[in-house]
């Protein structure tokens, strides 16, 4: 049985929300879950305050209701499972090291900040900085997946070191901005200057994309690991055509700004 969670108050201020995370509740009462203190604008308030209470910590939470105005669900999570049929806030799965969660409508800004770990699912669209690093901090998303099924706004995998992101739909400007390592793929149109300040990793795009002047043109080919990756996100939902599959690919290197070991992959019509 999964705890559930069903909004039946909206706040007028943001919430913050860091205790819906399976390793908070799992060994709690249903009166423990609804006792637990959040943040409610410059104030504290109880969970159970917004949301009734259905059985007790478990692995899997299931939160049903328009959460837009909370932010941190499944912050820090290890394990477990969130779903969520409804919309949610910023900073979604924040510093998460493993578990999955996932959002059956669309998600705010942060989305997966520093994550390590784990799995995060939007069936909707994001925000901006998905997959990035908070300004000030040196890397973002160390480990781990992001797939978003729908668009994206700007600087997707900021300062990225691991794992994977997949866009679905459209990524706004600056994709994989600064990005250290690890792979962001965009399946629909990416905005200007993908890949600014890139020292390595890879970035894919299936249109036709803006290659900044630091970026030299390596070669077209047909790369063997993109395939798998294609293949693997085809078994999570993507729809991708073969032709992406089996096609090939002009790679620019960059960015010589930096140390000019990254790639910039664009399919070739």
């Amino acid at each position: 049985m999964s705890l559930k969670l069903n909004l039946h108050t909206q706040s007028n201020v943001p919430l913050e929300m860091s205790c819906i995370n399976p390793d908070a509740i799992q060994h709690l009462s249903q009166s423990g879950v609804e006792r637990l203190e959040i943040i409610h604008g410059n104030d504290t308030a109880h969970l159970g305050d917004f949301f009734s209470v259905k059985g007790k910590g478990q692995e899997t939470i299931h939160i049903e209701g328009d959460c837009a105005a909370i932010k941190y669900i499944g912050a820090g999570m290890s394990n477990g499972k969130v779903v969520v049929d409804g919309n949610v806030g910023m900073h979604l799965g924040c510093g998460m090291t493993g578990g999955q969660i996932i959002v059956n409508g669309n998600a705010g800004d942060w989305v997966g900040p520093e994550m390590s770990g784990g799995r995060i699912v939007i069936n909707g669209n994001a925000g901006h900085m998905v997959g990035a690093a908070y300004r000030g901090h040196s890397a973002g998303v160390q480990g781990g997946e992001i797939f978003i099924h729908g668009n994206a706004k700007n600087e997707v995998g900021s300062a990225m070191r691991r794992g994977l992101i997949a866009i679905g739909g459209n990524a706004g400007d600056f994709t994989g901005v600064n990005l250290l390592a690890g792979s962001v793929i965009v399946l629909g149109e990416m905005g200007i200057r993908a890949g600014a300040g890139m020292k390595r990793g890879t970035i894919v795009s299936f249109s036709d994309t803006e290659v900044l002047p630091t970026f030299e043109f390596a070669c077209t080919y047909h790369p063997v690991f993109l395939r798998f990756y294609l293949m693997h996100l085809r078994k999570n939902g993507f729809q991708i055509d073969d032709r992406f599959v089996n096609g090939r690919y002009d790679r620019w290197s960059g960015d010589s700004i930096e140390l000019n070991r990254g790639e910039l992959l664009i399919f070739k019509r």
